[in-house]
């Protein structure tokens, strides 16, 4: 086996993580330190922001084609990054569900083909447990702790017991937090990525201008509702139209603090659950992943919650709260280092829940549970 640049990288723990879910084209090497700690060699990402741009959203032939060409060169820096080659790598790893169908064929052929070309193991790793595992990757959390997942397809809440033992808590009922972000920029014409460009708009507005509804606020059950709230927005845009620039600053502003407050009284009520559940844990933790977790805002009321509830926020850095390899590849190294391979015959999954025992909140669809 080659020598890594990396002295310090135990032999036979290098896993080359593949993620092309939606419209991110990235590659990474994750290896174990001799300490044991988990090491990111290298993380390579290339968004296709530019490319959807005009669309006003992902247009998924456009993303797999993206993908298809950039991937090959992908994967190459990020073994160049890391400074080896294919035969000292231990398993490959690639997201196979969920995301979008094509991204997904891709990313997984390619990773399949890597790891039957050098007689490697394949991992097939599900997105979603590489948001959940992150907060092992790096801040080294033990289990179990409480993982909050907001982005553009995703909101929920889930215990994380173990590796593979993952309990559904709340989940969106129709829109994602990041989805309802850029539906609202799209809505008030203000670009794409939405989450951005609306944090940056209600830094100079005033929150309390528009009585906007806190969906959800108040229900025992740990579900969220961002559609409503979405539509409360598109009616008051309208009753105060023309718009002014002032008017759309007022209304990114008040439209984040009710996502935000409505994101908090969801969190606050899972962790007095978490806490019930788990009395005794020294370190309660409660960890965020996802592009939504870097709102500030959101933020701030995610840290107010955890500090009333006796427990730890852990966000990990941004570059790895949004969709990225690393995060594949460490789920990849813990699977493979628990002896949990896949064929190469392994099925890519559109939809694919973390917990699979939950009941769906949408039901089924030809690709299984929607939600």
């Amino acid at each position: 086996m080659s020598s890594s640049p990396f002295p310090s990288i135990r032999a036979a723990s290098l896993v080359l993580g593949i993620e092309t879910s939606c419209d991110e084209t990235a590659a990474s090497v994750v290896g174990r330190g001799a300490d044991g700690a988990p090491v990111i060699l290298s993380n390579v990402v290339l968004s296709q922001v530019e490319e959807h741009a005009a669309f006003g959203g992902v247009v998924p032939e456009i993303a797999a084609r993206a993908h298809v060409e950039a991937l090959d060169g992908i994967v190459g820096a990020a073994l160049a990054d890391a400074g080896i080659g294919f035969h000292a790598l231990s398993g490959v790893a690639a997201t196979v569900g969920p995301g979008l169908v094509g991204g997904l064929i891709v990313g997984a052929m390619t990773g399949k083909a890597i790891a039957a070309a050098c007689d490697l193991p394949f991992i097939a790793v599900n997105h979603l447990e590489g948001h959940a595992l992150t907060p092992r990757l790096t801040d080294a959390v033990a289990y179990p702790y409480l993982m909050l997942l907001v982005s553009g397809g995703h909101t929920q809440i889930l215990l994380v017991r173990g590796l593979g033992a993952y309990e559904r808590w709340g989940t969106t009922i129709d829109d994602a937090l990041g989805e309802a972000f850029d539906k609202t920029a799209k809505l008030l014409g203000l670009g794409q990525p939405g989450g951005p460009v609306v944090e940056r708009r209600a830094e100079s507005g005033d929150p309390g201008r528009f009585a906007l509804p806190r969906p959800m606020r108040g229900e025992t059950r740990l579900d969220f509702s961002f559609s409503g709230l979405k539509t409360a927005v598109r009616l008051a845009a309208e009753a105060a139209a023309p718009l002014s620039e002032g008017d759309l600053d007022d209304l990114c502003a008040s439209f984040q603090a009710a996502a935000a407050q409505s994101l908090a009284d969801r969190v606050t009520r899972a962790l007095r659950r978490f806490r019930s559940e788990f009395p005794d844990l020294v370190d309660p933790v409660l960890a965020v992943a996802g592009g939504v977790a870097a709102n500030r805002s959101i933020r701030a009321e995610l840290e107010t919650a955890c500090a009333k509830a006796g427990t730890r926020l852990v966000a990990p850095p941004l570059k790895l709260c949004t969709d990225n390899a690393a995060m594949i590849a460490h789920a990849g190294l813990e699977r493979l280092e628990a002896g949990r391979l896949d064929a190469l015959s392994a099925p890519v999954r559109p939809r694919w829940p973390l917990d699979e025992r939950a009941e769906p909140l949408v039901g089924f669809g030809r690709r299984g549970a929607k939600a």
